[in-house]
């Protein structure tokens, strides 16, 4: 954790590093460098190399350099003017800031004074800046008194410019002129560049001599940098600003506290924009400068954004993204339960899983395995068998649970299946149903062994159509199964069916005819025309009753509908060979019709009425509860069903018929149990 901490500080402070104020100043310090080189290139006169800003030689462009620092060059000397003296320039110091100069009439005199006007000169200030500063600590001044004074210890006797009625002397205390007599009249100040009196010397003067001397010797002027716009004045200012601030950076960044390192980042603008203040005086150099660092320090805070982005934002961006997913998964786990907690009140028992896994004593018995899960056989306190289906495979949105418990979590009815309870555990479902002992009808219909008489077969026949009536009418809501097959009806002890599954159910209100095509859905070889193409009439009620035609057809024959193994190529497709068989117009001792048992003969007819392909050409399953409990006599034949033509024998086709539907082969579903 400490490496991943200093790595992401290093990071971030290599971002600021790079991103820097100073590293874009340092190449505009360099274009300002090339500016004013091209523009006011340097000169040199005798010994003085390198001149520039803001000095300039005389006949140079208006540009170039202050007016009052132009430079004459006699004899390899450079002078310059400062009123109405003359200094010969000895020395330069750009780094400090100052130039050394010695009074040329300094030279032409036996017996020099300073000129009266020096330290007014020296004081000198143009548009508001000041263009000259004596650089010394130690000042001599003339006066010149009408009798001659006996204090020798402040005032020097200058014999040679003294007369009988004149008497000049010259101070080099500390106190300088303020020490003068009130009769003495004031000559001229010069500074004394090679001097320094201290506090403890302030009582020491020096004596004529000494002072031509120091005069001869030069003192320092310190020039400003409060100039008017120039190239290379902005030059020089910004590298020294530069240096100045790096230095700082530096010596900051440097130390071991994590105070200093984050000053060294935050301040070196603020150290920067100072420096530049302190020498431009807020002139446009300074409020450039402000421009372009707010500029730089937007870049920089992008910058930083960029490597945050990466270093933490993406890891944030995926647990916000897994966030979001465990919410959404945790809504619809909500919402199940939510319903769950409804149903307790008025519904079938909810059980623990912790219950399931006993009641099915760790799930030693398994019934079947299908496409929604395994169902295993499991006991009830009080010796109450039942049959467990656990939903592995349920869709996360839990549509499907929450149907089947809705649909049948309070039905009654003697022809359809109880729901007894359920459980529901974060995603881990399952539905606790009555055991049907018999298990589903399909075993007992396609198999070799005729076990269930005509008769019977009639009453289960009977009892499915009431079951899914009921479904139909019976309830608040019209129940439509949409999945009604062999596989999904069970029967119990007394072989009485019961109509199972309710996976795929809707819930409709009662008076709507008409169901939106989303309810496309149910296993292929028993789903109706309309569920496939709305040409056929609309998904209703009548989509049951088509599956149930189909059911009532293989319940017939003892063998599923299409059969494409059938030893007589006209026999493949059942519906079309028993409906040619029926209608046959003399059924003589040959035909296959006059083998036919009675009650074969009417669930053949009335499983024709219902497969009829139009949806509005098919009874209602009230009316074919009618047609089963009344005689076959009093049945008529069905106008021929579409997919029965003569030529359409080859009817696998339409048995495999693929489709957005939520199927289950057959050989997947012979082992379910519900």
């Amino acid at each position: 954790m400490m490496n991943s901490g200093a790595s992401l500080h290093s990071v971030i402070l290599k971002a600021f590093t790079i991103s820097s104020t100073l590293s874009v100043l340092v190449i505009s310090s360099e274009a300002a460098d090339i500016l004013g080189q091209a523009v006011c290139p340097s000169f040199s006169c005798g010994h003085l190399q390198d001149m520039h800003y803001p000095f300039r030689l005389r006949g140079d462009p208006p540009g170039c350099g202050v007016q009052e620092y132009e430079l004459v060059c006699v004899d390899n000397h450079a002078i310059i003017h400062i009123n109405r003296g003359r200094y010969l320039v000895t020395n330069i110091s750009y780094s400090e800031s100052i130039f050394s100069v010695i009074d040329v009439n300094l030279y032409n005199s036996s017996c020099p004074i300073p000129n009266r006007d020096h330290p007014y000169v020296f004081g000198m200030k143009s548009a508001n800046m000041t263009l000259f500063y004596p650089y010394a600590p130690t000042w001599a001044t003339f006066v010149s008194c009408p009798r001659i004074i006996k204090d020798n210890v402040f005032y020097r006797p200058v014999a040679c410019r003294s007369t009988n009625s004149s008497f000049v002397y010259v101070l080099t205390s500390m106190f300088s002129y303020s020490v003068g007599k009130p009769s003495c009249r004031y000559l001229a100040m010069t500074p004394l560049g090679g001097v320094r009196i201290n506090a403890p010397d302030s009582l020491i003067s020096y004596d004529y001599e000494h002072v031509v001397k120091f005069m001869r010797t030069g003192f320092a002027v310190q020039f400003p940098f409060k100039f008017q716009d120039s190239p290379w004045a902005y030059s020089w200012i910004i590298n020294t600003c530069l240096n100045d601030s790096m230095s700082y950076f530096y010596k900051q960044i440097s130390s071991t506290s994590i105070g200093n390192q984050s000053s060294a980042i935050v301040g070196i603008d603020i150290h920067f924009l100072k420096c530049i203040n302190d020498y431009s005086y807020q002139t446009k150099l300074f409020w450039a400068a402000v421009v372009i660092i707010s500029a730089i320090n937007i870049m920089k805070f992008i910058i930083v954004l960029a490597i945050l982005s990466r270093l933490a934002f993406a890891p944030l961006l995926v647990l916000t993204f897994l966030a979001y997913k465990y919410w959404k998964m945790k809504i619809s786990v909500d919402a199940v339960e939510k319903f769950l907690q409804m149903q307790q009140a008025f519904g079938p028992t909810r059980y623990a899983y912790t219950d399931i896994t006993a009641i099915t004593s760790h799930f030693r018995e398994k019934l079947g395995q299908g496409g929604y899960g395994s169902v295993y056989k499991g006991v009830l306190p009080g010796d109450v068998h039942v049959a467990i289906k656990m939903l592995v495979n349920s869709m996360c949105n839990g549509e499907e649970f929450i149907s089947e418990v809705s649909t049948i979590g309070n039905i009654h009815h003697v022809n359809v299946v109880r729901l007894l309870g359920f459980c529901s555990e974060e995603m881990g479902r399952a539905l606790v149903y009555e055991y049907m002992p018999h298990g589903s009808l399909d075993k007992y219909i396609f198999s070799s062994e005729k076990s269930l008489s005509w008769d019977k077969l009639n009453a289960i026949a009977l009892g499915i159509a009431r079951g899914i009536d009921y479904l139909h009418r019976g309830c608040d809501m019209q129940i439509l199964h949409f999945d009604i097959k062999p596989h999904n009806i069970l029967l119990d002890s007394n072989l009485i069916p019961k109509v199972a599954d309710f996976g795929l159910a809707k819930l409709y209100p009662r008076d709507n005819s008409f169901v939106p095509l989303s309810a496309l859905r149910g296993t292929v070889g028993y789903i109706a025309p309309e569920m496939i193409s709305r040409s056929f009439g609309v998904i209703s009620s009548k989509s049951d009753v088509y599956s149930f035609g189909m059911l009532l057809l293989e319940m017939a024959g003892g063998r599923r509908n299409a059969d494409p193994n059938a030893p007589n190529s006209s026999r493949a497709y059942y519906p079309s060979w028993v409906y040619d068989s029926l209608t046959e117009r003399e059924v003589d001792e040959i035909s296959p019709a006059a083998d036919m048992h009675e009650l074969e003969r009417k669930l053949c007819i009335v499983g024709l009425w219902c497969i009829q392909m139009r949806s509005h050409d098919r009874p209602t399953m009230s009316e074919a509860i009618e047609m089963l409990e009344g005689g076959v006599d009093d049945l008529q034949m069905p106008s021929r069903p579409f997919f029965c033509d003569e030529g359409h024998t080859h009817v696998e086709d339409s048995y495999h018929l693929s489709s957005e539907l939520t199927a289950i082969s057959e050989e997947e579903s012979e082992n379910i149990y519900l």
